[in-house]
């Protein structure tokens, strides 16, 4: 029992004596002199309690911290214990899912209906001593959360926000006006408004699926073992994370694709400028006093900017207007963090056009609210085809994912086409 509230006990019985005794018309010596022991102890008291509530304060506030972030620790090593090795036995021998593998998969077929055997995308991180193509350890720490984004998406690094849904679409309400304040015009005048607070709906809804379809063969299961963990997760990391990244920036909104932020650019009233001239920081520049004056960021450096390679390629390789030491790619990295500039040529279109151009994306996150929203939906659907391979013996896995693409802001987002990089 916490020491104050013993003293606080305390307290209360000391005030029901004094009651008791005070009450007393004629009290005697013994009771004047049990009083008086009474009031001191209550004034000593009184200081411990404060002194008491002092000390405690701490240990109440790491207490707070800590009942705050368990549950998320708690969910983080069961995760980690997510064994994919499992699934693809249980579908390939129909041999039996245990331990924390079968405690998930029980709670997400409690959430939604799968065909399959479910697979939480947070089973697709990497873990800790696993290699990557080359060979060379790619270990990752304990964290409280796992980030449902692959770490190294392009998505991720330009501030998109994976949302997951149970079922059904779900809209996030964005204010969008722009309430002003205004000065009374003279002592019995009345302020400006009224000014319409709005807000707009930015729906993800269940319409579009993506799925992969991977063959292992017999040989690969009987020599593999426990590598094969390691395997299938790498293949399906990369593989959805690719096309998931192309998806979320040029889907095209049709054929079963979401429409991506760039491709939809129009649709989603992201600004965008033509620069038609030759790449150089004035156009990355201008893009952030645009971004400045519409409030949707404080400094260059509260921007992230997407290019392509070809881009980088041609701003490190052309001297600064007025210079002859500074490069434009010196200027660009200079104004924004070098951090938060992603190059990928899987996010963006080749250049085209003669000479040949090629478009970048700057975001940036206003009042917490992330550029980009991507919604999913329950798990990855994993699922067995038993008849393509069952000559052969080979396991044939099909995973099923749905998912959807929104914007918050359209101002926190703005696209610069014709960079020529030629």
């Amino acid at each position: 029992m916490l020491e104050s509230v013993k003293i606080a006990r305390r307290q209360s019985e000391i005030r029901q004596s004094l009651a008791a005794l005070v009450g007393k018309e004629s009290a005697t010596e013994d009771e004047v002199r049990k009083i008086e022991e009474l009031d001191r102890e209550f004034r000593s008291n009184e200081t411990r309690y404060r002194g008491a509530l002092i000390a405690e304060d701490q240990e109440r506030r790491e207490a707070g911290d800590e009942l705050e972030t368990r549950s998320d620790k708690e969910w983080a090593e069961m995760m980690a214990g997510f064994e994919l090795r499992q699934v693809a036995l249980a579908l390939d021998e129909g041999r039996q899912l245990d331990g924390k593998t079968a405690e998930i998969v029980q709670e997400l077929r409690a959430a939604g209906g799968f065909r399959g055997i479910p697979v939480p995308w947070a089973a697709l991180e990497r873990r800790a001593g696993e290699t990557v193509a080359s060979g060379t350890p790619d270990p990752i720490g304990t964290r409280p959360i796992i980030d449902r984004l692959f770490a190294q998406s392009a998505a991720s690094r330009m501030g998109a926000q994976m949302i997951a849904i149970d079922s059904g679409a779900v809209e996030w309400p964005v204010t969008t006006s722009s309430v002003a304040a205004g000065w009374a015009d003279g002592e019995t005048a009345s302020v400006a408004g009224p000014s319409v607070y709005a807000t707009t709906d930015r729906p993800l809804k269940p319409e579009q699926t993506l799925g992969i379809t991977m063959k292992v063969t017999r040989k690969a299961m009987k020599q593999t073992g426990s590598a094969l963990e390691a395997a299938i997760r790498r293949d399906m990391n990369g593989a959805i994370g690719e096309a998931l990244d192309r998806a979320i920036f040029l889907g095209s909104g049709s054929s079963g694709e979401p429409l991506g932020v760039v491709a939809g650019a129009a649709t989603y009233g992201i600004t965008s400028t033509a620069f038609d001239a030759a790449a150089s920081y004035s156009a990355f520049r201008a893009a952030f006093v645009r971004f400045m004056i519409a409030s949707a960021a404080s400094s260059p450096a509260e921007v992230r900017v997407l290019i392509r390679p070809e881009i980088w390629d041609y701003l490190d390789g052309t001297i600064a207007s007025g210079s002859s030491t500074t490069w434009e790619w010196d200027r660009l990295i200079k104004a924004v963090v070098a951090g938060n500039v992603t190059m990928s040529a899987n996010a963006l279109a080749a250049p085209t056009g003669s000479p040949a151009a090629a478009s970048a994306l700057l975001t940036t996150t206003a009042g917490g609210v992330p550029p980009i929203f991507v919604g999913t939906w329950g798990a990855i659907d994993m699922i067995r085809d038993p008849y393509s391979d069952a000559a052969s013996g080979g396991l044939r896995l099909t995973a099923l994912a749905t998912m959807d693409v929104t914007v918050s802001r359209p101002a926190q987002l703005q696209l610069i086409t014709g960079l020529q990089v030629a």
